[in-house]
């Protein structure tokens, strides 16, 4: 009798964790998501590499003696959204972003000190604090080095610095974690944790790439022809 019972409660669990997958897979995409149409248009619009290529020569530290070859991290000197504002890109990105921000007084609404982020990569509410400022990280949706490898290097300074500060296409904050997870992976390599903001990435990502004109491996655009299949 213990046998049969301990078999009936394994086929429970087994059901149970198969119906809680089943839910993840078809949760309700994230709002602000793009349609399946539109990301297939994104990925038909964009062009495929078999694999990424090493081109060498990817420096981001810009100390003495260091390529610096996307320029000064957050800079507000450059020619694009954001550019030329009296404002640093990461604190444009968390006004752009947060709910209920605090301003430091004297800095005409620039320094973000306190807000609260809708995170795009884990779907949580993160509370922000610039005292642990870690916690919140600035992601390049797009990677630096992956974008140099994949044409980058071959683009003149000012565009390089423009992409890296890009506050309308390639910049999200994020949970620091899941950023430093992410690292330079691509699709093919690192999707969002959170399920329901697979969609809502790969429009962003492909968007990026269309933008920019660069190109996607072949697994990555597997993986978002899988995210696509997913999509409203």
């Amino acid at each position: 009798m213990v046998h049969h019972t301990a078999l009936a409660l394994g086929a429970v669990l087994v059901l149970l964790i198969s119906g809680c997958e089943a839910l993840g897979e078809h949760a309700a995409p994230a709002p602000g998501s793009p349609s399946r149409a539109r990301i297939e248009q994104l990925l038909d619009s964009v062009r495929v590499v078999s694999a990424r290529p090493h081109p060498g020569g990817y420096e981001r530290g810009c100390k003495a003696g260091q390529a610096c070859v996307f320029g000064a991290s957050w800079t507000d000197d450059y020619d694009g959204p954001g550019g030329h504002d009296g404002c640093d890109t990461r604190n444009n990105v968390l006004a752009r972003q947060l709910t209920e921000i605090g301003y430091r007084q004297g800095t005409r609404n620039c320094v973000v000190l306190t807000g609260t982020l809708d995170d795009p990569y884990t779907g949580r509410r993160i509370a922000f604090d610039k005292a642990a400022a870690g916690g919140v990280q600035i992601d390049h949706v797009y990677p630096l080095a992956a974008a140099w490898d994949m044409g980058a290097s071959g683009w003149s300074p000012e565009q390089r610095v423009r992409f890296a500060n890009d506050v309308d296409v390639n910049l999200l904050a994020t949970d620091g974690k899941t950023n430093q997870h992410k690292s330079d992976q691509t699709p093919g390599e690192w999707l969002p944790p959170a399920r329901a903001n697979h969609c809502f990435y790969a429009g962003k990502y492909l968007t990026v790439a269309a933008q920019y004109e660069l190109p996607v491996t072949t697994a990555d655009r597997a993986a978002l022809q899988r995210v696509a299949a997913t999509c409203p």
